[in-house]
């Protein structure tokens, strides 16, 4: 073999070189559910990543709701971009704490393929919807697509990841997405490489919706006047660039705020690991309390932040109606395609005998992108829109 070829090996072997005692390697994965040969130029958890890449679930994220319904702008963030955002913030993250960066990104770029279309909205109702019927939420349902509903390969359904990737995506959590404990549950530690994902999509979340939330002008500036962090960030862009505005100047700020939240982590997290003596992957295990994440006066300062944003943007009367009309079109959906399991198209229809028909209604309407539920609404209620 061609002595400048990085093979898999090498890649592995320099984990163990420059990656930290707390890190998860490559080499040491749980394995995945079905055998496969290793790849002879990508570790593990490169090939996890490219796999979700190219998945179909991942595709559809670009037309699934943030904040805004899709055909609200088609400058406001999607699921999709906030994925990128996500991933982009977690890999800052791990390589500032020497973690696995291939694995924290497949974890942040898995981490969203269980949302339904037009976001938290669409998860609410699918859930009230099959509250008697085994349940809805989209970190469980995105475990069932990488495991059962992306069809790929000959040999086996799904994306066959690795145990921690799965891991990762099952017990992701934020203060919109609570870890759920049940039998979907793929036991082990509380990777820190999972930790980084989760702390960066709430860093991602709420910052990004800040800026779209004034990109907009449901969410003003005086609206944030008095909060500390957002009067920190003002001051500091005008100081370095007293003669800028508009745009410019948002993204200034937003990007300031960002900066402090990851700094805040990353600092944070090495005093934490230092404390409590974190040398191995299996230190995290069994610990309530999180070790990567905000510090104290961070979490105070982050409270007038996130009030801000839950009263004056999520609350917003515009947004509001944007959830309740998603709401409705969901439910209604999935009454008539209850009430009449024929009108689906028959290559859903032959799944209701396996998985049974409110499984199969539900995993067809949360793989639709925000896009297509409205157009399968009006397919069915608008006289003169062909079917």
């Amino acid at each position: 073999m061609n002595s400048q070829i990085r093979t898999r090996e090498e890649i592995e072997k320099r984990e163990y070189e420059w990656l930290a005692p707390y890190a998860m390697k490559s080499a040491e994965t749980g394995g995945r559910c079905h055998d496969e040969a290793e790849h002879p130029y990508r570790t593990v958890y490169q090939r996890d990543k490219d796999r979700i890449i190219y998945s179909t679930a991942f595709r559809r994220l670009e037309y699934k709701t943030q904040v805004f319904v899709n055909h609200e702008g088609d400058y406001y963030r999607t699921r999709l971009t906030h994925t990128l955002e996500v991933a982009q913030i977690s890999r800052t993250l791990a390589r500032a704490l020497r973690l696995n960066e291939d694995l924290v990104e497949a974890i942040a770029l898995a981490h969203d393929l269980g949302h339904t279309p037009f976001g938290h909205s669409g998860e609410w109702t699918l859930a009230e919807l099959m509250k008697d019927h085994g349940g809805f939420d989209h970190n469980t349902h995105g475990l069932r697509i990488v495991d059962v509903l992306e069809k790929r390969y000959p040999d086996f359904c799904g994306l066959n990841l690795t145990r921690e990737v799965r891991r990762g995506i099952i017990r992701h959590s934020t203060p919109f997405d609570e870890t759920r404990m049940g039998p979907d549950d793929i036991p082990g530690p509380l990777l820190l490489e999972i930790q980084v994902a989760d702390i960066a999509d709430e860093i991602a979340y709420d910052n990004h919706d800040l800026d779209d939330g004034l990109k907009s002008g449901l969410l003003g500036e005086k609206d944030l006047s008095g909060i500390p962090m957002w009067d920190e960030a003002v001051s500091d862009v005008k100081t370095r660039f007293p003669d800028i505005d508009g745009e410019t100047r948002r993204s200034q700020i937003v990007r300031y705020l960002i900066h402090l939240h990851v700094t805040d982590v990353i600092n944070n997290a090495l005093d934490r690991i230092s404390a409590l003596n974190i040398k191995s992957t299996s230190d995290p295990e069994g610990r309530r309390e999180r070790i990567v994440d905000f510090s104290e006066d961070m979490k105070e300062k982050r409270l007038l932040f996130k009030d801000a944003l839950t009263n004056k943007l999520y609350r917003h009367y515009r947004v509001i109606r944007m959830s309740n009309k998603a709401a409705r079109f969901l439910k209604t959906l999935f009454r008539v395609y209850c009430d009449s399991p024929e009108q689906l198209a028959p290559r859903i229809q032959e799944k209701i005998g396996e998985r049974g028909k409110y499984r199969v209604i539900c995993d067809y309407i949360a793989g639709m992108t925000d896009r297509y539920a409205l157009d399968q609404y009006k397919k069915f209620f608008e006289p003169y829109e062909r079917v």
